[in-house]
């Protein structure tokens, strides 16, 4: 790990002298990668979190997932275009400790690690509420314990099984989204029988109050009730580096963002204002997408919205403990976590850095279960904002690594960021932005999870300079020996 920029070949695995393994292996197909990239940006946030947006700013709820989808589609593009120039496990955090330093590297990594630990712990909660209900004989803690296994058991058998598995729970999703869309939008324009007319139609944008019955100012209250449903949509840039072809991976994934948004959120999200109105108490009641499941006359909506919920549950949980363990690979590999975190089995699995986050993910479920009110309730809001600080971060250092990339290898440019450097800087004062708003939000928490967020930032920068320091001593004590 060095302290100025430069460009490294693509990761090759940290194959050595303590490694019992050959690094980690291209395992995941290019369907695998595909529906990975799919499915990523179809979180359980977005079936179970969009009520409330929806009430908060009615159907000026889509201008806020517009302005959010817009934010994503340019961190990603920048993300696009370093990981393509470099596919590596560490994706932005090893793009960080090129371009502005260890430092980066090091806070940013941990940071997106224990966002993703938490988030282990959220989910298999959420999971294990849902398979209660339906055998109730299986208490919620041996649920969530069985969910948590059984996933653990399919990361640690090959990258290759977790990539089947993702493939299914992904199609899964899509295959849902796009039929809610299609019978919705049917129901919309009057095509579909069976469905009470005087409730859906065009007509829901504008009544009950106009498209923005709360005001315009309710669109950025929407905005931070949903963008952290988006969280998840870099995870096919972590995944590229175990795949057959990386570069055409990344190229992929970061080009088809935009219609994945427009597609899956933009589009199921205007189907249900268009179903219902948006102040309708069953979308409070029941949920949105289960409201307007309800309004088409389906049979045992509930139920089949659980499936979904309980399949999205699934996906991110599977997707987190890979995403978590992967960072925890890629800091290993450069030094900013144990050694152990970077051997890897013969499978090409990085078995201790899985073991060690399902290990703190069992600890959040734990604290979930005895203090869900005090210590986890600490957990979720100091984790809250990562998200926001990632793409912050992906911003910086694609500033520098543009430079970086054009004297060095111009022709590893095959993804170019639009309107560089100007579409940069406005995404991360838009990130930026954002924050501030949230430290004037009270009645959604989102000061605390921004206070308490810096608070977990600041604590490990701190450790991330004295760690610097201490291997700069080291440096300058060895050079002086030799």
């Amino acid at each position: 790990m060095t302290s100025q920029p430069t460009m490294t070949k693509p990761e090759e695995g940290p194959a050595g002298p303590s490694q019992p393994g050959g690094g980690l292996q291209a395992g995941l197909k290019n369907r695998h990668l595909s529906m990975i990239a799919i499915g990523g940006v179809i979180g359980a946030g977005l079936f179970v979190g969009s009520s409330s947006g929806i009430a908060t700013a009615g159907p000026g709820i889509l201008l806020s997932y517009a302005l959010v989808g817009t934010l994503v589609v340019l961190v990603m593009r920048m993300l696009g275009e370093m990981s393509a120039a470099n596919p590596t496990s560490g994706s932005f955090s090893a793009h960080a400790d090129r371009a502005l330093g260890p430092w980066a590297g090091f806070s940013i990594g941990w940071l997106y690690w224990f966002f993703w630990v938490v988030v282990l712990a959220v989910e298999a909660t959420a999971g294990a509420k849902i398979l209660e209900g339906w055998i109730p004989a299986v208490p919620q803690w041996g649920w969530a314990l069985i969910v948590m296994v059984v996933l653990t058991a399919t990361n640690l058998a090959s990258v290759g099984s977790y990539g089947e598995f993702e493939f299914w729970f992904a199609g899964i999703k899509v295959v849902a989204i796009a039929a809610f869309i299609v019978v919705g939008g049917l129901a919309v324009f009057g095509v579909l029988p069976g469905v009470d007319s005087d409730q859906a139609g065009l007509g829901n944008l504008t009544e009950h109050g106009g498209f923005l019955p709360n005001g315009a100012g309710a669109i950025l209250t929407g905005v931070l009730l949903v963008v952290f449903s988006f969280m998840g949509s870099e995870i096919p840039t972590l995944a590229a580096g175990e795949s057959e072809d990386p570069q055409r991976a990344v190229t992929k994934a970061t080009n088809s963002i935009i219609w994945r948004i427009a597609v899956f959120y933009l589009g199921s999200i205007f189907v249900v204002v268009t179903l219902l109105p948006w102040d309708s108490q069953s979308i409070v009641d029941q949920g949105s997408y289960v409201a307007a499941l309800d309004s088409l006359g389906i049979p045992n909506a509930g139920g089949i919205m659980n499936f979904i919920v309980l399949t999205s549950v699934l996906s991110c949980l599977n997707s987190g403990l890979y995403t978590a363990s992967r960072m925890a690979f890629s800091l290993g590999q450069r030094g900013d976590a144990p050694k152990a975190f970077a051997r890897t089995t013969r499978r090409g699995v990085p078995q201790t850095a899985i073991l060690s986050s399902v290990v703190f993910g069992f600890v959040a479920v734990f604290f979930n279960y005895k203090f869900p009110d005090t210590v986890f309730l600490f957990l979720l809001n100091s984790s809250g904002a990562v998200a926001l600080f990632v793409w912050l971060a992906i911003c910086f250092s694609q500033l520098r690594l543009r430079k970086i990339i054009q004297a060095e290898a111009p022709e590893k440019l095959v993804v170019r960021m639009w309107l560089y450097p100007y579409l940069t800087w406005a995404a991360a004062a838009v990130i930026v932005f954002v924050l501030g708003y949230m430290l004037t939000d009270t009645e959604h928490d989102g000061r605390s999870t921004v206070l308490l967020s810096l608070l977990v930032a600041a604590l490990v920068l701190v450790v991330a300079f004295v760690k610097q320091r201490i291997t700069a001593r080291k440096a300058v004590a060895v050079a002086e020996k030799g």
